[in-house]
């Protein structure tokens, strides 16, 4: 039993300060306390990771959003106008020092859904990237990835019931010619996903991995790929992608492909030859294969303005 000392906070019996004009105790017991569960989001600052956090403040949750992006504040604002109550972290979650930053955040409660959503890709050809570049694919897309539901997960399988979305992609279906190292860390990602949540079968937490195709974001500006076909091809709608998401996580599903089109995509690369898709992928991601030119491109995006 304690006290609500309404409008300053809860405070143990005997130990609450002078009531001010105007303020009141009000008696609580920890079941009847009101409280919202918890949603940990990675990579929310845009795209794909944003919507889905905005989805999961406006169903309920309160949010520890993370990102290596400064623009993570101005979305965090968009959150909390759900009635959200948010925490913000920007952190490199590539590294393990930043998962650990992460955790913390958490200050340990419970986490309700763990969204590990954050990543991004580099185009060329790998022998022309710069090994820092490639090391900091993985170390996001698995590495920092895989710490962070490892902690987590733990603590959900400990309490018997939780749920998991992982972003992976259905670039994890097929070799990502000029993509090759992204392409590699998604099926992993996709592998992963499935093996993950037969061992926590009959445990309480779900886990769902949720891959997109090509998405209406930052990435391929982010990955340098502005000039390619798929860079400049017509996309999905984030907030699209997001929805399909977390739909399947609330149902439990193992996994859902976003958009009819990419379920078409993968159904084919199932059959299809591995070296058949290379070359396929070649002529979506060729530095160059794109038609606009970049200044064509700067003008689309002036008008856009």
């Amino acid at each position: 039993m304690g006290i609500r000392l309404a409008g300053v906070g809860i405070w143990p019996l005997g130990d609450c300060p002078p009531l001010r004009p105007g303020y009141k105790h009000l008696a609580y017991t920890e079941t009847d306390m009101p409280t919202r569960p918890l949603a940990v989001v990675t990579g929310a600052s845009s795209g794909i990771g944003r919507e889905l956090a905005a989805l999961c403040a406006k169903n309920g949750f309160d949010l520890v959003v993370a990102a290596d992006d400064p623009g993570l504040e101005d979305a965090a604002q968009a959150f909390r106008a759900s009635g959200a109550h948010v925490t913000t972290l920007l952190a490199d979650l590539a590294t393990l020092e930043g998962v650990d930053r992460l955790y913390a955040a958490v200050g340990g409660r419970q986490v309700d859904v763990l969204i590990a959503n954050a990543g991004h890709g580099l185009g060329s050809a790998f022998l022309d990237q710069a090994f820092d570049d490639v090391r900091h694919v993985i170390d996001t897309n698995i590495t920092g990835t895989i710490y962070l539901i490892h902690k987590i997960a733990r603590d959900m399988r400990d309490r018997g019931r939780g749920r998991i979305l992982i972003t992976g992609s259905i670039a994890g279906f097929m070799p990502g010619t000029f993509s090759a190292v992204y392409n590699g860390t998604k099926a992993f990602i996709d592998s992963f996903s499935f093996a993950l949540r037969a061992e926590l079968k009959d445990s309480g937490v779900t886990v769902t991995c949720l891959m997109p195709g090509a998405t209406e974001t930052e990435f391929f500006d982010r990955a340098g790929m502005m000039d390619t076909k798929v860079g400049q091809d017509k996309k999905d709608d984030p907030a699209d992608v997001a929805q399909v998401g977390f739909d399947a996580m609330m149902r439990g599903d193992a996994d859902v492909v976003s958009g009819w089109h990419n379920k078409v995509q993968t159904t084919i690369a199932n059959v299809t030859p591995s070296g058949i898709l290379a070359e396929q992928h070649r002529k979506m991601a060729e530095p160059g294969s794109g038609k606009k030119s970049k200044e064509e491109r700067e003008q689309v995006g002036t008008r856009d303005k």
